[in-house]
C-alpha cells in the first residue's frame, strides 16, 4: 500500500500476517495481509467489531505478538522479527501503548509513583532522584492529577483517574508514537470527553502521532484524521475520516455505519438495514487486494468487484465536484 503525498510516513505496515496455533497445532490466522501507513503527527484510527484483529495488530507493532509474514517499518527501520537488544529498547522507548483496561494494566501492588516511574528506571531517563520526582510530578499535573497522589495505589482511584495514570505513564517516556487501545471504552461517558481532549492536547503540544483503536464509530469520527476498517483480520477500507463517513464504499463499512444509532427517531425508523454478506467476502478473498479507488481512499476488492466500486467512486467525484465552492 503506497500513498503518494509529501507527508512523512512514521509507520508502514505491509502485508502483515499474525497466526496462532494451539496445542493440537490448529492454526488460526488472526490478521490477514494487512497494509496501511501512518503519517507523522496524525491520528489514525483502526475500527472494527470485537475479535476483528485490532488489538492483535497493535500488539504486533509493539512486539508483544510475533508476526508470521509481512513487515512493520517504524521510522525507516524494520521492527518485527528478530532484533538486537539495542533495537528492542529503541522500539520500547519510542512506541508506547495506552491499554484498554486501566485497572489490569497497572500493578496493584505498586504505588502510582512507581507505576509512572517504571519506564524512567528501565531506561535511566533521569539524572538523580530529584529529577525523577520532578518528571513524575509534571506528568501527573499534565493529566490533571496531583503530586500527592504518588503515594496511593491504583485501586484507590476511579476508572477515569486510572486511565489518566496510564496516559501519564506513556507520556513520561516522551515517545513519538502512541497506540491507544480503546482507551475510553471502560470509562463513563462524562469522562470520555475529558480523556480525548487530554490526548488531543498532548498531540498539539508535543507533535505526537496516535494509532487509536476503537469499535465506536461516533468517537473516531471527530477524533481521527484517517480511518482503517478491519473485518475478520483483513483491512477492507482506508480513507480520510470525513470521506469514509460520507462516502463509504466497501459493503462491510456501509453495514458498520448503518449500525450507528441516530438521535432523530424519524431517521432511525426510516433506516433500511443492509446486512453484510460474509459469503461474498469469502469468495473474493482469494483474488482480492487493497486497491486505491481515489486519492488516499483504499478498498479491498476482487477483480470482478472493481467496476462496481469504481462506479461508486465516480458518483462520489461527481458529487464533490458539484458542491465545490
Amino acid at each position: 500500500m503506497s500513498v503518494n503525498n509529501e507527508k512523512e510516513v512514521l509507520l508502514d505496515v505491509s502485508h502483515l500476517e499474525v497466526t496462532f496455533a494451539n496445542s493440537k497445532k490448529h492454526v488460526f490466522k488472526a490478521v490477514k495481509d494487512a497494509s496501511f501507513q501512518i503519517f507523522k503527527g496524525e491520528t489514525f484510527a483502526l475500527v472494527g467489531e470485537s475479535g476483528s484483529g485490532k488489538t492483535t495488530i497493535a500488539r504486533a507493532i509493539i512486539r508483544l505478538n510475533d508476526t508470521s509474514d509481512g513487515e512493520i517499518i517504524f521510522k525507516g527501520k524494520k521492527i518485527n522479527g528478530k532484533l538486537s537488544k539495542a533495537d528492542k529498547k529503541w522500539v520500547q522507548r519510542n512506541i508506547q501503548m495506552i491499554f484498554q483496561d486501566p485497572a489490569a494494566s497497572l500493578n496493584e501492588r505498586a504505588t502510582i509513583d512507581y507505576c509512572i516511574s517504571e519506564g524512567l528506571y528501565n531506561f535511566k531517563l533521569f539524572k538523580d532522584e530529584d529529577d525523577r520526582e520532578k518528571k513524575v510530578d509534571f506528568a501527573l499535573n499534565s493529566v490533571g492529577l496531583l503530586p500527592e497522589h504518588k503515594s496511593r495505589y491504583p485501586h484507590e482511584f476511579s476508572g477515569g483517574q486510572r486511565q489518566r495514570v496510564g496516559i501519564a505513564r506513556a507520556m513520561i517516556m516522551e515517545p513519538e508514537f502512541i497506540i491507544a487501545d480503546e482507551p475510553i471504552s471502560a470509562l463513563d461517558v462524562s469522562i470520555r470527553a475529558q480523556v480525548l481532549n487530554l490526548m488531543n492536547k498532548f498531540k498539539e503540544e508535543r507533535g505526537l502521532t496516535y494509532m487509536f483503536i476503537a469499535h465506536d464509530l461516533s468517537v473516531v469520527r471527530y477524533f481521527a484524521d484517517r480511518i482503517a476498517v478491519i473485518h475478520n483480520g483483513r483491512i477492507v477500507e482506508v480513507a480520510p475520516s470525513n470521506e469514509l463517513f460520507h462516502f463509504p464504499i466497501h459493503p462491510y463499512t456501509r453495514s458498520l455505519l448503518q449500525a450507528v444509532p441516530m438521535p432523530d427517531p424519524e431517521i432511525e425508523k426510516a433506516k433500511v438495514l443492509r446486512p453484510y454478506d460474509q459469503e461474498k467476502e469469502d469468495a473474493s478473498a482469494e483474488t482480492g487486494s487493497l486497491r486505491e479507488i481515489r486519492p488516499g481512499h483504499f478498498v479491498f476488492m476482487a477483480d470482478n468487484e472493481q467496476e462496481e466500486y469504481e462506479a461508486i467512486a465516480a458518483e462520489m467525484n461527481s458529487y464533490l465536484d458539484s458542491h465545490k465552492e
